[in-house]
């Protein structure tokens, strides 16, 4: 009899890229029958010790059956996975379906025994964990639930990996054998555990790349000028720590030294009889497959490629840079890059600048990472003008680390995030966008991030709705407003502008957090002050009226006047104003009263301080501390030139306060006793039964081959998933995520008004009925049933939610008026069989609102909540949270809108029950997370009254679940 597996081919989605503990990179894949030789000598290269951990006797070699037997799998009750590096396999691991007496199984059977082998020289790297998580998610992937391992109790590494997995396990001893089970199914620890090993691995990636101890400039020209000597040049003129090797084939085989630089120079790399940690590539795109071959055969760690002519330049660019990135992982590099500016580090230890910037910026406290060579030029300038400190003390903008990743075929700003998130040296994260692929991973970084240092982004490209050329992405529909209420949900302050991002960073850097949003302004121009106190207003915070010193205000006034501001309960934070005036009077010299009274600012949390001047540039640079060296220790002032940066940053940083206050005090996502979740899952089975059986063929599920980059901000083939958004996703286009129902071409099913109410009334939710009136006395009979008065209305696409063409009578008293109603509606808007219309029993008055969830390929299920109508949809008026949402998000989704005043009593109006919406926010939650096939709820409107709500229509629609690419394995973006 044929097994059903003998019809599985080769499961390339189970392909994955990985970072490993020590930063160098592997690939996961599974072995097949044309690997027996690779194999053999894999085993040869594994010492006497390990062979005997893994078959508990000496076993020198594999015999033809054993090689026959670990070659030929099934891919669903024996599988076998492979790490390699370059050609060679480096550890394997396998599982083999088994029945409840340990002999082998076929499904229903749901456990398998599993076993590891990894090469000696590579043990210690973390490659038995990895290998653990995506063996793991293949198993769950063919119904496998539960492992079994047997492990010698001398093999202590082994029995660490499996119990460090955070799985929920069961041990036991007999016969001289560890026997270790446990669960696949993924828990809270199992995740942290995943994600702590991720972030330790990229940071660790990030680390070999910007501290190397040598570097190579491939491409480095005979003469003065080109790219790789001008790197070869900054390098050398920063005071790089490390050493330095010139690399070009042109130069003459005579040639030791390149001049008047002084360093080695080589025709090859392999002529390099040291260790070359990071290589500069600075050749023609097609000469670079053969510096990447020489580069992975030295052992270099990683790549700064600053060559064009890839993904920026076409179809065959973006061939080419898909080769690039496949051929550096397999030697276990990383890349920076393509046709990227380059790194910097400012480290006094390494003092690294692999970049085209002519000078190494002094140290400081900012992380600074851009898609934009041209952005990155530009802000390492702006910075530095805006007072980069001394070379013997940090400045008030100087940068820890900069990376300008081009292209960022590999290396991302996840990555840089994961690096950012522990270095001591970077207080403040700052970058520039132009793409985000995976905002769901992107946010989970950020958040965590944003808890302990302040994240600064600012977005490009937010209108094109396609990501900029060069960039390799999935697709993804979510309007930018969705994109910016999810990283405003993350802790990120968002800024509009590239001087904004400077503005926010040099402030956040230099000054403490402030306590709240109260204003404290004063300087020696009344009228500056009050454009200040305006700018404050407008950026929604409390400013206390302006102090006038008038404009005969000395320095020791400007000192007196702060100092007591600072220490003055009643505000959070100061802003001094200042102009140039007339008669004796040194902007130093108000620089230094400044510094001073923010120096002593007495007892008490400390407050911000920043300076608005205008046309005093020799006070910005003195409070710098450029100019001339203050003492150590010296509290250094931002300065701006107009009073709405000032504020406009100061502002951010309020905003970042209170969420960091917040996120100290995660909220939770509440229990309902009422929820029926295996009623709703056996409900779905059954309506999505159809759809299924249409989509058979088109493709295996995933391991998390389609996970979150560990590596990138997107996840191999997210792009190819499911996107849908709410059914009317035309008349609710403010800002929701994703698109219509309609937009989506994948396999699913619309579900009928009877199935949607059933699944909605699983998790507590109730829809108003409604009942059919194909024609008058229908509808009067439907009106006697549910009891007037009643609303008559048409359910046609065209029409649905749309009271601003008239379609929609309310307050039906009598059957007078239903008939009434009935004839002008079919009179003006069509026959009744094209409107579709309904009978539905009068809701409470109140507030009508709207409530969605949406998945969207590459950020997974998201939350939004509006009011209902055109003007809402017109201002974009809605707000977006990931799901799950916690109770502190629902009510913060509910305040986060312009018109929110509408639902708290405005205008003398009655207070709605918004604890009753933000209830039914939490259970359309929490029916998306549990079951996502959901992959589209729509409610709307949704009436909320001064107690309790009515939802007057809903729809769903149910398709195979996308991936959840957050609970995968590691797995780095492939392109």
């Amino acid at each position: 009899m044929r097994s059903p597996s003998d019809h599985h081919a080769y499961p390339t989605h189970w392909e994955a890229d990985v970072v490993l503990r020590d930063g160098g990179t592997a690939q996961i894949r599974p072995i097949t029958t044309d690997d027996a030789q690779r194999l053999v000598s894999f085993y040869e290269r594994v010492s006497d010790e390990s062979k005997y951990y893994r078959f508990f006797a000496p076993y020198p070699r594999l015999s033809d059956r054993d090689v026959h037997r670990f070659t030929h799998h099934d891919y669903v009750d024996r599988v076998g996975l492979a790490a390699t590096v370059g050609d060679e396999f480096i550890a394997t691991v396998r599982y083999d379906r088994i029945d409840a007496r340990g002999m082998p199984a076929a499904a229903p059977a749901d456990e398998a025994e599993v076993a590891f082998l990894v090469q000696d020289a590579h043990q210690g790297r973390g490659v038995a964990s990895a290998l653990l998580e995506h063996i793991a998610a293949v198993a769950r992937e063919r119904g496998i639930r539960r492992f079994a391992a047997e492990v010698l109790p001398a093999n202590t590494k082994m029995i660490k990996v499996f119990t460090d997995a955070g799985y929920t396990q069961k041990r036991s001893f007999e016969d001289g054998v560890v026997r270790l089970e446990f669960d696949l199914e993924p828990t809270d620890r199992s995740l942290a555990v995943m994600r702590g090993r991720e972030q330790r691995a990229e940071a660790r990636s990030v680390q070999r790349l910007l501290a190397p101890g040598s570097v190579a400039v491939i491409g480095t020209s005979r003469t003065p000028g080109g790219v790789g000597r001008t790197v070869l040049r900054n390098l050398l003129d920063g005071g790089f720590t490390g050493r330095v090797h010139a690399v070009n084939h042109a130069f003459p085989d005579d040639m030791e030294r390149l001049e008047p630089e002084g360093v080695p120079a080589h025709r090859s790399l392999r002529a390099i009889e040291e260790p070359v940690d990071l290589a500069v590539v600075a050749v023609p795109a097609e000469r670079v497959p053969a510096v990447v071959a020489e580069c992975g055969d030295h052992g270099v760690q990683g790549l700064v490629v600053l060559s064009a002519g890839y993904a920026e330049s076409g179809r065959e660019g973006r061939d080419r840079q898909r080769d690039l990135v496949r051929q550096a992982r397999s030697h276990g590099m990383r890349v920076i890059g393509p046709n990227a500016f380059g790194v910097i580090n400012t480290a006094e230890g390494v003092r690294l600048n692999a970049s085209l910037s002519p000078q190494l910026p002094n140290p400081g406290r900012l992380g600074l990472f851009t898609q934009s060579g041209a952005i990155g030029i530009a802000l390492l300038s702006g910075l530095h003008r805006r007072g980069a400190g001394l070379a013997s003390l940090a400045g008030i903008a100087g940068i820890s680390t900069f990376v300008s990743a081009g292209n960022r075929a590999d290396v991302s700003g996840n990555d840089l995030l994961q690096y950012w998130y522990d270095d001591p040296r970077t207080d403040v994260v700052l970058m520039y966008l132009e793409s985000i692929g995976n905002p769901r991973k992107f946010t989970r970084l950020a958040r965590r991030t944003a808890a302990v240092k302040p994240v600064v982004v600012v977005k490009g490209a937010r209108h094109t709705g396609s990501a900029p050329t060069g960039h390799a992405v999935p697709t993804t529909r979510i309007p930018d407003a969705t994109v910016s209420d999810l990283l405003r949900q993350a802790g990120v302050i968002r800024v509009d502008t590239v001087t904004e991002l400077a503005d926010a960073g040099v402030l956040l850097a230099s000054q403490p957090l402030p306590a709240g949003p109260r204003v404290a302004i004063l300087g020696n121009s009344e009228s500056l002050g009050l454009i200040t106190y305006d700018a404050c207003l407008t950026e929604g915070l409390r400013p206390l009226p302006p102090h006038d010193l008038t404009t005969a205000a000395a320095p020791e006034d400007f000192r007196r006047a702060l100092a007591e501001a600072l220490t003055d309960d009643a505000s959070d934070a100061v802003v001094v104003t200042a102009i140039p005036w007339v008669g004796d009077g040194s902007a130093r010299a108000l620089a230094t009263a400044v510094r001073e009274a923010a120096q002593t600012s007495g007892p008490g949390p400390a407050k911000p301080v920043a300076v608005v001047h205008l046309e005093i540039q020799e006070l910005a640079e003195a409070l710098a501390g450029t100019g001339g060296e203050p003492a150590p220790g010296t509290r250094r002032i931002p300065a701006y030139p107009a009073a709405e940066r000032a504020v406009r940053a100061l502002a951010e940083a309020v905003r970042y306060a209170r969420w960091r206050q917040e996120a100290a005090e995660p909220g939770r996502v509440p229990e309902y006793d009422d929820i029926d979740e295996a009623g709703a899952a056996a409900d779905i089975q059954v309506l999505l039964a159809p759809a299924e059986g249409a989509s058979a063929g088109t493709g295996e599920g995933t391991s998390g081959g389609a996970g979150e980059g560990a590596g990138g901000e997107t996840g191999d083939g997210a792009g190819d998933r499911t996107s849908v958004g709410a059914e009317s996703g035309a008349s609710g286009a403010s800002g929701t995520a994703g698109a219509g129902p309609g937009d989506d071409m994948s396999p699913g099913v619309e579900l009928s008004a009877a199935d949607t109410q059933r699944l909605l009334a699983r998790y507590g939710v109730s829809v108003l009925p409604a009942l059919p009136a194909p024609d008058p006395d229908t509808a009067v009979r439907a009106a006697e049933r549910l009891g007037f008065p009643v609303a008559l209305k048409p359910t046609a696409p065209h029409l649905r939610h749309r009271a601003d063409l008239g379609g929609v009578r309310l307050e039906l008293g009598g059957e007078p008026e239903l008939r009434r109603a009935y004839a002008e509606l079919t009179d003006y808007l069509g026959r009744p069989e094209e409107l579709g219309l309904v009978v539905q029993r009068m809701a409470p008055r109140g507030v009508d609102t709207v409530v969605r969830a949406a998945i969207d390929p590459a950020a997974g299920a998201v939350l939004s909540f509006g009011l209902a109508g055109a003007p809402s949809e017109l201002l974009g008026d809605t707000a977006h949270g990931l799901v799950p949402v916690t109770g502190r998000d629902a009510a913060e989704l509910i305040r986060s809108i312009r018109t929110a005043p509408l639902l708290f009593g405005w205008r003398g109006s009655k207070p709605v029950d918004t604890a009753a919406l933000e209830e039914l926010l939490l259970r359309v939650s929490r029916l998306v997370d549990d079951h996502p096939e959901m992959v589209a709820v729509d409610l709307e409107p949704v009436v909320v009254a001064q107690h309790g709500l009515s939802v007057l229509g809903a729809s769903a629609r149910l398709a195979p679940p996308p991936p959840r690419t957050d609970l995968g394995p590691r797995h780095m973006p492939a392109y």
